[in-house]
This record gives structure tokens, C-alpha cells and sequence, in this order.
């Protein structure tokens, strides 16, 4: 086990022109020859793809022709052989995808696989192998399948040994040893490397690349900071982490950050992206609000800060219901907690609550969707693409898709459907629910005497009316009035029509008669509200759970197989099981029932099966996310599909060290965070056009090391310098709310709810349209909650908060695997003239005034950059800043804005020229680069 004390000896330093070069101690390997092509290896995945489905797969075979094999090829169908080796153009397979004639769907072969199905039929048709007389049955796969890197034993490899040496980039020296005064890099030869260094440095040699400068103090406390908890640091912070002399500083920095409670709400807003967390329900146009979705983010978050080792925080996730004895009633804290954790699979979408759905494909919608989230999150592969028919690329038969159904079967049962409402349970103890039974009996004493007084003035009332009628009509009139709407004759509905002050005579209309005696009745309506106020509050949790097996006979819900992914075509029954592509490593067989449970107990044997530390995907999948997190791209970069259509690793070896290291370190993902962030690989600079200028003037003394890195690694994939990142949505808004000293720093709770305002963008605010949808002027203020943080800000799967749209808010569509970091026009626009902007802009400069110390302009100024850039400004910026005040101060002197009507609710605009030009400025600052980009 790698230890992080060992580690600061190696690296604790945070600034300064040194930095580690690596040199490589291998020779360079000779370029691999060029194998044969193959079938089993090029051809049949191409195949697979695109014509199983209809020349192997399906349930009669088109054209007589299977393409499963290279002899079945050769030999042909009803036209004869398909193929003629080392003859593509005699060859009918190759003239049929050439010329686009098949595949028969829209989706042809590209020109790449065309060309490489020519180069194997002139190269003779190679197989890898001698091939059986006929292909297996569809859960057989081939030794390249089996041999795919995701499918392979995590296995712990040793960390590389290298010699690293102490490399001056300003004066384009090389020094060894700990000899410099100040802000080196104290490394003796002697010493281990950090073990990610090592494996990145590897990479970096092998490649003649190095890494880059440390980043200076000031830029890694905001890395950190934004990184950890999704906020910029404080000036305070930034200076005495700056002045720190002590050797750990850092370390002590990293303990700080993590055991902040803002660091659960930013990494469990990463981990609420693939759980597909949403607080409505989808699936119909309506969206119907999910009232206690927040209850299963607040878990999360709960989590998060609690460092919960992350396999028990899976298993509470897919089974928490099966750790907790039913009936759910006086539930213990620890037990709601894992009850709460299902919410992980309640959050897909769900229409089968609305009566305009088709109830069958809604219930299978939601049981597809939840099976989407599970794998993606946990597995990384696309398993719901074998829902229909057997995975076109991965090894994943269409029957372990139904497998997998089947460990959740039980939970959903499409038979016995339980809508989102009637998956609630209540928080509410007995003895709370006893004190409520007595609080309402209170109120309904003065109920009975407001209903009581309520009829006698009601009878007053109508008295006096009848009396303004003549005689003869008074007591067919009180008749008429007295008897039930629905039992009236169209001879008393006509008489009451004829007298309207009669028949309108109601509770609600009792003021327009009598208003005293209505204030009378509105005072014990009052009075009974305050006293149902002291009633204990009801709060609910969403769970999933399964119905209570009751004996030997209860029937657990089957699952089959359905042809082409039909509910109303149901074939053989299946078992609970994983991917049969794991059955030579290790079992993958789920219990159908465990007798000591009262319920299937399937979704805790999965549970712990994925989390035994032995699965192979598992933990690669979550070390893959937790350094996506921290570098923006995954060793693996496509987090969601390990499969043959995704990304290979960058770093192979570094993901297995990290997997196993993960498990060894009891599955600590705070301690994963310490680990990465202190390697030497996450502290580097961000600049790129510095390190190569200095590149170019080294000496010559090893020309062939690390020449202008980007023409060797564009994209950064070896990590020669750590990836300049734009502040994610919830980051972006988060830090203008903090800059601006408005932030709201509420924790958990029920979400800031949204509302679309004049112009139909959606923002935060209390929606007061009538019935009708119309606007009805009226503005309710929520005392400062609309400047929480955004992970708490409603999240409408048809809503999406305006401003975090156009940065690329996740949409849950089941869930978010992978974000989007779009450059769009509308980015510009929401920072120029979004009103959220405008207004924190002017929060933001009246913080500026009233920290800045003094009224001089430069220490506005001062201020305003070490609040928005965790740093103080250079003579240029400071000359240039002091310019544009004074032109902006000069402008509005000269044009007085008209004043206008500010609506209620909005933040009016600046009162003179002097607030309009520290206004501006703020808000350049807000706007600028150094401010929306981690460096």
C-alpha cells in the first residue's frame, strides 16, 4: 500500500522554475511488424455489427448466407460462395458493401471498413484459427472478446523504476540534488517517485516529453479549491497558504478542503450525474415534480462528507432496502439512510403515474432506463444496447441483458406496478404521529365551533334575504336553497337563478354580505392553522423495494427474454445472473432467493459481488470517473463504455495500481483524492505556450528530449501538462454567487424552486401564474434561498436552469455519463446581459467597495482581482484596469441612464457613474478567462 506521508518527501513542493524531467532507461521498442488481417480479428467485429442480425442471428437466415464464419462465407448462400480469396473483386460480399448495396439499412459500411474487408480477401481470407463446422450458440465468444483489456483480472503491476533528475527551466540547467535555497523540488536519487508519476512519467519518456512546471501557490490552492469543494478559495486563504514556510503546507491545504461540507456537494453533484438525478419525473410532457427526490441527493452528499467506504455506499445504493428488517415504520437513522440510498434506482425517468400512457411500454421504459444507469455508472459498458438483440460490438448476448432485468425484477414487477407516489415511505415515528393525532383533535374543536358559528351566520344571512322577497316566494326560496345541488328540480334551479343574491349566498361569499361576521369565521380558520403549525412535519423518502415474501409459495416476479426487445413477445424464462463474458474469471451466478431475507436478496448478491474487489470492472470503472473528475478526461475517455467502441487506456498499468490501490485503501475515495493531488502529474502548470518557448532555448546536451510538446501530444493524453479546464455550470454560477459575497451557504433540504419569467427563460423564483398559465404580477421573495448553491436549485428534466444550460448542465436522458464543454454564442450572451450576471456584478462591486480598505481606486481594483482571480494584479493589469474606470467613469457622467421602473423582485441598477464603472469592471472580471478556466 502506497503511503501519502512517504510520498510528501517526495512531493511537497508547489512553486518555483524546477521541476522533474524523467529519463527513460529502456531503449526505445522497435516498431511492431505489421500482422496479417484476420477475420476473428478485423472482420468478424465489422461483421457482427452490421449483418449478424441478418445473415447469422436472426431467426431464419437471409439470402441463405451466415457470415459467423469464414468457411460459412466462403461456402455462400442461395447466389453462391460470398467470397473468392485473394480475389475482392470476384468476391460478392465485397462488391455488395462496396457499391452500399448492403447493409440494406440507412447506416452503410464507412470506406475504412470497406477497404479493410478488400485488403483481408486479397490477402487470402486469413483465420486465426481452425473454426468449428458450425458457430456456437450466441453466449459463446470468441478469444479476442474474451481477451478484450476490460474483461481482464485487475491485476496490481509494480511501479516503474526510474532515475529522475532536477531540470531548471529558466536557466536550461541541469542540477541533481536538494542544493537550492529556495522553492525546489526536494528529490534525492535516492528516492522513490510518487508511484503516478512514475507510471505517467513512463509514458512521458518513452514519448521524449517531461513534465511541466509546478504550478505557482497561488493557482493550485485555486485548483484545489474549485476542484474539491467547486469553489475559489478566499483572499485570506490564498495569502496564508501562499506565506506557508511549513514542508506540508500542502498536504495540510488537502486535509483542509476535504473535510469541508462543501466537498460532499461538489463530488456528489459528480456522482448525482450518473445516477440520473432529477427532481421530476420525464417521460410526458407534464414532468411531474418529484417532491422528495432531495432526499436521496442529500444522502449522497451525507456520504460523500462521511468518506463512507464507496462499496458500501454501492450496496446501500442497489440494496439498502434488503439491509433493513420490514415493515419500514420508527425507522433508526442508519436504516434511513440505506433506504434513502435506492433512490439511486428510482431516479430514471417514470411516466406510468399519468393516465395518457401506454402502462406496458412506460413500466418497461423504466426498467430499461434504471438498467442504463446501473451499468453505465457501475459496469462502463452500454448493456442496454442487448435489449433488443445481441450486443452489435461488445460480448454481451441479448439473454444477459435479461439476466441482469432479473436481479431487479423483483423490486419492479410490471405485474404488481407501483407508481412514484406509492414507493413513499414515511419518516414519521408513532410517538410523532400520536403528538400530530392530538394536535389536529385541538384544531378541530375550533373547527366544529367555526362550522357551528359558520351555519349560524350562513341561516342569519339567508333570513335577511328572504325577507327582501315577497312573502310567498320566502319558503320555496329556503327550500330550494336548503336542498343538495345535485337533488335540486329545474323548478328550484330556476327559482335560485331568479334571485342570484340567494343562490350565491356560500362560505366563500359570506364577506359580501356580512363582513364582520366573515373576519368573525376567519379568525378561528386562523387560529386552528397555528395550532395544525405545531404538528410534527411528514417527510417522505423514495425508495425501491421489494413486496415482503410472506412464505415458501410467494412467487418472485419472472423475468424472459422479450423478442426484439418486445414486452408483448416474451420467450424463455431467465435467471438472475452478471455477464457471462466474466464466467471464466469468476462466477457469475446470482441466488435466486436467500432464505434468510424476507425479501429475493438478488440485488445484495450483486451488490457484493461487484463490490468483492475482484470484479474487473468495478473499480476501474469508479478510479476511471474519480481522475476524469480531477483531469477532465479519463485514462479511459469514453467513463461509460469500456467496450471494443470505446477508448483504450492512456495508462493501463496506472488504472489497474489505482483500482487495486482503491480497494487496499478501504475504498476511500478521500484518500484516492490525496493521492492523486499530490502526485507531481495534478500539480504541474497548466501553461503551455511558456513551456515551449523555454523548450526551444535548452541546451543541446539531450536534443532529443522533449522538443515542442504539442507536436508530439496534442491532445495531452500523456499529461505533460495539466489540462486547462472552463468551470462546469454548477462551478461557474457557485463562484460568481461566492464572489460576489452572496452565496447562500444552506445545506440539504427540499430544492429552490424554478419558474420561467417573462421572457420564458427559466430561473430561479416562485412561479405565481394563475390557473391559466397567465402571469399574475405578483412576487414572492425567497429570503436569500435563490442564492444557494446549484446543486440545490430544482433540477426539471423539461426545466433546466437558463444560465447552467447554456454552460452544459447535465440532462438527465437517463443520466449524464459524460458532459458536454460546448463554446456557444449564448455562453457570451448570459455573461454580458443575463440578469443573473448583471446583478451579481453589481453585488460583486459593492463587496469590492466595502473590503477594498480605502476609496482609492487601486485598492478597488486590488481587491476586485484577488476575489475573482485568487491573486493580486501585475503594473499592467493594475495600469489597464485604473484606464477603463476612469473611461467608464467619464462615459456615464456624460450619459445619465433614464431611470426606468424596476420590477419587483429585481436588483436595480446602479445609482451613479462611479457605481456603473466598478460595476463594469466587476463584471469583465466575471466574464474574463482567468475566472472561467481552472488553470
Amino acid at each position: 500500500m502506497f503511503s501519502i506521508a512517504k510520498s510528501s518527501r517526495v512531493a511537497t513542493s508547489l512553486s518555483g522554475a524546477l521541476w522533474l524531467a524523467g529519463t527513460q532507461l529502456f531503449a526505445a521498442p522497435k516498431p511492431a511488424p505489421v500482422e496479417p488481417l484476420t477475420f476473428e480479428k478485423d472482420i468478424r467485429p465489422i461483421l457482427k455489427a452490421n449483418c449478424f442480425h441478418c445473415h447469422g442471428e436472426g431467426e431464419k437466415l437471409k439470402g441463405g448466407l451466415d457470415v459467423r464464419l469464414k468457411h460459412l462465407i466462403a461456402k455462400g448462400g442461395e447466389h453462391g460462395a460470398a467470397i473468392t480469396p485473394g480475389s475482392p473483386e470476384k468476391s460478392r460480399l465485397f462488391a455488395l458493401v462496396r457499391d452500399g448495396e448492403m447493409p440494406k439499412s440507412e447506416k452503410k459500411l464507412s470506406p475504412s471498413q470497406v477497404e479493410t474487408i478488400r485488403q483481408w480477401i486479397a490477402g487470402g481470407a486469413k483465420v486465426a484459427r481452425t473454426e468449428p463446422a458450425q458457430p456456437g450458440a450466441a453466449d459463446e465468444f470468441t478469444p479476442e472478446e474474451r481477451g478484450h483489456w476490460a474483461f481482464q483480472p485487475v491485476k496490481r503491476p509494480v511501479v516503474p523504476s526510474f532515475q529522475f533528475s532536477v531540470f531548471s527551466f529558466q536557466s536550461g540547467s541541469e542540477r541533481s540534488g536538494p542544493d537550492l535555497k529556495t522553492e525546489h523540488w526536494p528529490l534525492n536519487t535516492s528516492a522513490a517517485p510518487h508511484p503516478i508519476d512514475a507510471f505517467i512519467g513512463q509514458k512521458l519518456a518513452a514519448a521524449k516529453l517531461t513534465f511541466s512546471p509546478p504550478a505557482d501557490r497561488a493557482t493550485l490552492i485555486r485548483r484545489a479549491s474549485l476542484d474539491l469543494l467547486g469553489l475559489p478559495p478566499a483572499p485570506e486563504e490564498v495569502d496564508a497558504f501562499v506565506k506557508d514556510p511549513a514542508p506540508d503546507a500542502y498536504e495540510k491545504l488537502l486535509d483542509r478542503l476535504l473535510a469541508s461540507p462543501h466537498y460532499g456537494e461538489r463530488w456528489g453533484r459528480h456522482w448525482l450525474d450518473v445516477a440520473g438525478y432529477a427532481d421530476s419525473d420525464g417521460y410526458t410532457d407534464t414532468d411531474t415534480e418529484r417532491k422528495w427526490a432531495w432526499q436521496y441527493r442529500d444522502y449522497v452528499i451525507r456520504s460523500h462528507n462521511a468518506d463512507k467506504p464507496f462499496n458500501e455506499f454501492i450496496v446501500e445504493q442497489l440494496a439498502g432496502d434488503e439491509l433493513v428488517k420490514p415493515p419500514y415504520k420508527n425507522i433508526a437513522p442508519a436504516d434511513v439512510d440505506k433506504l434513502a440510498a435506492t433512490g439511486f434506482l428510482r431516479m430514471a425517468p417514470d411516466g406510468t403515474a399519468s393516465g395518457s400512457v401506454e402502462q406496458k411500454v412506460a413500466r418497461n421504459a423504466v426498467v430499461a432506463d434504471t438498467i442504463k444507469v446501473v451499468s453505465s455508472s457501475l459496469l462502463g459498458l452500454t448493456v442496454g444496447c442487448a435489449q433488443c438483440h445481441n450486443h452489435k460490438h461488445d460480448p454481451i448476448p441479448q439473454a444477459d441483458y435479461y439476466r441482469m432485468r432479473a436481479v431487479f425484477e423483483p423490486g419492479f414487477d410490471l405485474r404488481t406496478w407501483r407508481t412514484p407516489n406509492a414507493r413513499l415511505v414515511s419518516l414519521m415515528s408513532d410517538e410523532a404521529r400520536a403528538q400530530a393525532a392530538e394536535v389536529e383533535k385541538e384544531a378541530k374543536v375550533i373547527d366544529d365551533a367555526r362550522i357551528k358559528q359558520q351555519e349560524e351566520f350562513i341561516n342569519a344571512v339567508l333570513e335577511k334575504e328572504l325577507l327582501k322577497r315577497p312573502e310567498e316566494l320566502r319558503a320555496p326560496l329556503r327550500e330550494a336553497y336548503k336542498t343538495a345541488v345535485a337533488k335540486r328540480t329545474p323548478a328550484q334551479v330556476k327559482l335560485l337563478k331568479e334571485h342570484p343574491t340567494v343562490m350565491q349566498l356560500s362560505p366563500g361569499s359570506l364577506y359580501l354580505y356580512e363582513q364582520k361576521k366573515a373576519d368573525e369565521l376567519k379568525k378561528l380558520t386562523d387560529e386552528a392553522t397555528k395550532i395544525r403549525e405545531k404538528k410534527p412535519a411528514e417527510k417522505f423518502i423514495p425508495v425501491f423495494t421489494e413486496v415482503a415474501i410472506k412464505d415458501a409459495k410467494t412467487e418472485l416476479a419472472p423475468t424472459f427474454l422479450f423478442h426484439r426487445g418486445d414486452p408483448d413477445q416474451p420467450k424463455q424464462q431467465l435467471k438472475p445472473g452478471d455477464l457471462t463474458i466474466l464466467a471464466s474469471l469468476r462466477s457469475v451466478e446470482v441466488p435466486e432467493k436467500n432464505a434468510a431475507l424476507p425479501t429475493s436478496g438478488r440485488r445484495l448478491a450483486y451488490a457484493r459481488a461487484l463490490t468483492d474487489g475482484q470484479h474487473p470492472l468495478t473499480t476501474r470503472v469508479l478510479v476511471n470517473r474519480i481522475w476524469m473528475n480531477h483531469f477532465g478526461r479519463g485514462i479511459v475517455a469514453s467513463p461509460a463504455d469500456f467496450g471494443t467502441l470505446g477508448q483504450r487506456p492512456t495508462h493501463p498499468e496506472l488504472l489497474d495500481w489505482l483500482a487495486s490501490e482503491f480497494v487496499a485503501q478501504g475504498w476511500s475515495l478521500k484518500k484516492m483524492h490525496k493521492l492523486i493531488m499530490t502526485s507531481a502529474a495534478y500539480r504541474q502548470s497548466s501553461k503551455v505556450e511558456s513551456r515551449e518557448s523555454k523548450a526551444e532555448g535548452r541546451p543541446t546536451s539531450k536534443p532529443a528530449l522533449d522538443p515542442r510538446p504539442s507536436t508530439l501530444d496534442s491532445d495531452n493524453k500523456l499529461l505533460w501538462h495539466f489540462p486547462l479546464r472552463r468551470l462546469d455550470a454548477e462551478q461557474l454560477r457557485d463562484s460568481v454567487l461566492a464572489v460576489s459575497g452572496k452565496l447562500n451557504p444552506k445545506a440539504g433540504g427540499a430544492p429552490v424552486p424554478i419558474m420561467n419569467d417573462e421572457s420564458g427563460q427559466v430561473v430561479v423564483g416562485i412561479n405565481t401564474d394563475d390557473t391559466a398559465g397567465r402571469p399574475s404580477g405578483k412576487f414572492v421573495s425567497l429570503n436569500g434561498e435563490e442564492f444557494r448553491r446549484s446543486l440545490y436549485v430544482q433540477m426539471r428534466r423539461s426545466k433546466p436552469l437558463g444560465f447552467m444550460e447554456a454552460f452544459d448542465a447535465p440532462r438527465m436522458e437517463p443520466n449524464c455519463e459524460l458532459r458536454n464543454a460546448s463554446t456557444v454564442a449564448p455562453q457570451s450572451l448570459m455573461l454580458m446581459n443575463g440578469e443573473f450576471t448583471l446583478a451579481q456584478a453589481k453585488y460583486f462591486a459593492e463587496r469590492v467597495v466595502k473590503e477594498a480598505g480605502d476609496s482609492t481606486d487601486e485598492s478597488k481594483v486590488a481587491r476586485a482581482w484577488q476575489l475573482a482571480f485568487s491573486r493580486r494584479p501585475t503594473s499592467e493589469e493594475m495600469t489597464g484596469a485604473l484606464a477603463f474606470l476612469t473611461k467608464q467613469r467619464a462615459h456615464f457622467t456624460a450619459n445619465v441612464p433614464k431611470e426606468a421602473k424596476v420590477a419587483k423582485g429585481k436588483e436595480p441598477p446602479p445609482a451613479n457613474a462611479d457605481e456603473h464603472a466598478l460595476t463594469g469592471l466587476c463584471q469583465a472580471l466575471l466574464t474574463a478567462n482567468r475566472f472561467l478556466y481552472v488553470e
